[in-house]
Formats: structure tokens, C-alpha cells, sequence
């Protein structure tokens, strides 16, 4: 039996290895632009460097729900690189996208800074743009976001199991997320407040079609050779996890899926659902009753992150309580969107968690 002593040891070891990390999301400095504190994202923790491309599909058979026209949409791809010499990072967002962000973010997250106060287009990734990818065929696993977030807020977790070896495919859902920079110009969000059931129903069957058209389009993508086919897990927060469920419904292309506290109760409950499920909630999210009946009738495999909040799944749950810190967020702003736990212990079961449910199920 493992000792009292030794497991102390194992946490203060974990906490010590991701301080680094941690200490990176300090704002120490002001940014290149003045434009307030300046902001790191936690570095992945797997071998290899992470390599980074986005992608732009559009999909003539569709007529986007929210202001017609063909559907289109825009992905990031993180892969393991074979070398990341001579290649930049990429940003989280673009200078363009960084300015519409700043205005949305604390409409659709109260409690986040008012725009000026911070330099959204400083934060970098740790991805390098157009790396070449390390050889060898590689689970791809498609992520979507939580409503009114952009594909960008999953960024750590993204890199993070890119740099254990998989393919990661970012989806963006114009329409909904607060900004999405596309070839023909800024999308920014149609939501106001929280939706209702007519515009959640919207976002939810737009979603899986989103989802559904991105693995028709797998073949074609540019890193489609170190793709394999055989093994695609889907995973989303929220409205994205609510999408990845049903969207795996009758898709036998989809072997795993992890459901970041999507509720599923927008349709009737899948029937003989047999593929592995991770159904994964916060403690503290005010929703809780309604997830958990929602999730009752699935034989999917539960899982809680302790003293957490909804975005505490998104890179929110590192970047919040640093934002804090600073004195930008108040401590109920902060409990609201991402919890008082620990955000070095928090990140790390969630990578833990979603990386080892997908290296189970996805071989």
C-alpha cells in the first residue's frame, strides 16, 4: 500500500515539475504593444515540439444558419513536429482577432477584463507555424469548443496531447463563437446572453454537421499522411461536448469520445450508445443537477474535477487565475468561470484525464 509520505511526495513532485509553467502565465512585463500585462500559456509536457497549421474548409452543400451563404470554417492542426529550428510560434489569435476578443470576451464571460487592459495579441502559443511533421501515422482527435468560445481557448490541452503524439484538429463554429477570422472577413458571435432552446438547438445541430463534414474533409487536409484514419476520437467543452456525443451517434469512423460538461438533453438520450465515453464535470459548476441527469441513462465512464468551474477546461483555467493575481479578476469572477482550486493541479488532471482515456481507447 502506497504510504501517506509517498503520495505527499508525488503531489509536491507534480507541482514542482509545472511550476515552470505556471510561473510562465505570471504577468511579469508589459507588452511588446503597452498594452497591458503580459501572458503565457502553459507549455505541453509530452517528448516531442508541437508543429501548428490552420486550415479553412467551406462546405457548399450548407447554408449557414446564421447569415447564409455557404458554411465555412476554420481549423488549427497540431501535430508532433520532427523540428521546430528555424520556425516561429504562432499567437493565440491574430492582431485582428486579439482586438475583437478583447470586446466580446467580457460579454460573454463577465468578470473578464474590460478591453485595453489587456494585450490579447501578445499570448503565444507553443506551437510552431508550418513545422514539419515527425513520420508515422497518428490518432487524430477533433476538438470543439464551448459556445460563444472560439477554437483558440484550447489551445493548452490541444498542444498538449499533440505533444504526446496525436493529431489535434481545432474547430471553429462561425456564428457562435465570439470571433472567427475567416478568408472573407471577421465572423463575431450572434449570442447576447445565454441561448435559448430554439438558438442552442441551432448551435448544437450546426455543430455536429460542422464536426461530421470535418471528418469527410480528413483525406484532404494537408497533414492527412501522418493521419490515421482508423483512430479519431472527438472531444468538446460544453456545447462542443454536447455536439461530439451526437455526433458519434451511427459514425463508425469515431472511436472514443470525451464530453467536457456538455449537457444531453437536447435530444432523446442515444439508445445502445457503445462507444467509450468519458463524461467529465467540474465540482462547482452551477449546472450540475441538470448534467448529471442528463448523463444518467449513458454507460460512459464519470469523471470530477475538484474544486473547479465550468472553464476550468479551457486555457480560461489557467489564464483567469493569473488575471487575478494581477488584480483584473475578482476572486467571484474568478470562482464563476474557472473555480479556486489550484490551476497547476487543475491542468494537469485534466491533460492526465483526457490523455489517458484516449491512449486507452484509441490504442
Amino acid at each position: 500500500m502506497t504510504s501517506r509520505r509517498t503520495l505527499l511526495a508525488r503531489r509536491t513532485l507534480l507541482q514542482g515539475t509545472l511550476f515552470g509553467s505556471a510561473a510562465a502565465l505570471l504577468p511579469t512585463a508589459a507588452s511588446a504593444s503597452g498594452g497591458g500585462p503580459f501572458l503565457r500559456l502553459p507549455a505541453p509536457a509530452g517528448p516531442y515540439p508541437v508543429g501548428m497549421q490552420t486550415v479553412h474548409l467551406a462546405d457548399p452543400a450548407r447554408t449557414d444558419p446564421w447569415v447564409g451563404g455557404v458554411r465555412e470554417l476554420m481549423l488549427t492542426v497540431l501535430y508532433p513536429a520532427r523540428s521546430v529550428r528555424g520556425f516561429s510560434r504562432a499567437p493565440q489569435l491574430t492582431l485582428d482577432e486579439a482586438g475583437v476578443f478583447a470586446e466580446y470576451a467580457p460579454r460573454v464571460h463577465p468578470g473578464l477584463p474590460e478591453p485595453g487592459v489587456v494585450d490579447w495579441g501578445a499570448v503565444l502559443t507553443h506551437g510552431y507555424v508550418g513545422a514539419p511533421p515527425l513520420p508515422g501515422r497518428r490518432p487524430v482527435l477533433v476538438y470543439s469548443p464551448g459556445g460563444g468560445d472560439s477554437r483558440t481557448l484550447g489551445t493548452s490541452l490541444a498542444e498538449d496531447l499533440a505533444s504526446h503524439g496525436r493529431v489535434v484538429v481545432l474547430v471553429d463554429h462561425p456564428g457562435d463563437a465570439s470571433q472567427v477570422e475567416l478568408p472573407t472577413g471577421m465572423r463575431t458571435t450572434v449570442l447576447t446572453g445565454p441561448p435559448d432552446p430554439v438558438t442552442f438547438r441551432t448551435m448544437a445541430d450546426t455543430r455536429i454537421a460542422d464536426l461530421r463534414l470535418v471528418l469527410d474533409r480528413l483525406s484532404g487536409l494537408p497533414l492527412a499522411p501522418v493521419m490515421d484514419s482508423a483512430r479519431i476520437g472527438l472531444y468538446g467543452h460544453s456545447a462542443g461536448g454536447t455536439a461530439a456525443v451526437y455526433a458519434a451517434c451511427g459514425d463508425r469512423r469515431i472511436g472514443a469520445v470525451v464530453n467536457l460538461e456538455g449537457y444531453l438533453d437536447l435530444y432523446p438520450a442515444p439508445v445502445g450508445y457503445d462507444r467509450p465515453l468519458l463524461l467529465f464535470r467540474t465540482e462547482r459548476f452551477e449546472g450540475a443537477a441538470r448534467i448529471e441527469s442528463s448523463w444518467a441513462s449513458l454507460p460512459g465512464r464519470r469523471a470530477l474535477l475538484a474544486d473547479a468551474n465550468h472553464w476550468a477546461f479551457t486555457d480560461y483555467g489557467s489564464l483567469v487565475p493569473r488575471l487575478q493575481s494581477a488584480g483584473l479578476v475578482t476572486a467571484t469572477a474568478r470562482a464563476t468561470l474557472v473555480g479556486t482550486g489550484n490551476p497547476v493541479v487543475t491542468l494537469a488532471e485534466v491533460r492526465r484525464r483526457v490523455g489517458a482515456f484516449f491512449a486507452r481507447h484509441l490504442w
